[in-house]
């Protein structure tokens, strides 16, 4: 289960408990907290079983993507894995800044950078496969994180790039039990790259904000590049 999940089951749990509490000296209907409650908990049912969790990351993305700040700091987060994917050579086939784009997109509410995901594939179980390569995605799941930390100072996003960065490992690197040191070493990988190519990254940041196409977006990021 999921931590959204259980966020949400700790809502349900603490509306009962309120109302268990409240009801009686405000004069609450039990059948209130109680129905919202249920309704919580079915919904989460359905949205796990049914939707695999979109409907409940595309409720919580639109009530984030409320606040200019987040939409800022996820739009930093994503121009971070654009950058390093296009410095790395990693194929892009889009992106998203907000969770209806991400649902037309067949994103699962989720936004984010898209990755020609054939191509990776093909990359990852290809007998020639070298270490290299395998840094290079240990790079690209980072990125978004090590964005953050230089823009914010910290991180408030990321938890899907590590799941993503551990599956990796755990697949081509089985004999490393703790996975830490290649994390801290690939967001600090990707901080550097960022650093270095810092106008161009500022670059795209404002390509991405006025939702230039892809290879708008990486023009930007070759012409910047060109000139420095």
């Amino acid at each position: 289960m999921n931590q959204l999940s259980l966020n949400l089951i700790a809502i349900a749990v603490f509306t009962l408990t309120l109302s268990s509490l409240l009801g009686p000296i405000i004069h609450l209907n039990p059948a209130i907290p109680a129905v919202t409650a249920f309704g919580i908990l079915g919904f989460m049912a359905i949205d796990s079983l049914q939707w695999q969790g979109q409907g409940s990351n595309l409720g919580l993305g639109l009530i984030a993507s409320l606040s200019p700040q987040y939409r800022d700091r996820l739009l930093h987060h994503e121009a971070g894995h654009f950058l390093v994917a296009s410095v790395l050579d990693i194929p892009i086939t889009g992106y998203t800044l907000n969770p209806w784009e991400a649902l037309k997109a067949g994103q699962r509410g989720q936004a984010g950078v898209s990755f020609d995901e054939q191509a990776i594939t093909q990359q990852l179980k290809s007998p020639a496969l070298t270490q290299q390569w395998i840094d290079r995605y240990c790079l690209l799941w980072m990125a978004g994180v090590a964005a953050e930390e230089l823009v914010y100072g910290n991180a408030e996003g990321g938890a899907d790039d590590r799941q993503n960065l551990n599956t990796l490992l755990k697949l081509y690197s089985p004999g490393n039990a703790d996975l830490t040191p290649k994390a801290k070493w690939a967001k600090l990988q990707a901080q550097t790259l960022i650093e270095t190519h810092w106008d161009a990254y500022q670059a795209l940041v404002s390509a991405m904000g006025d939702r230039l196409s892809v290879t708008e977006c990486q023009d930007q990021i070759k012409l910047v590049n060109y000139l420095h």
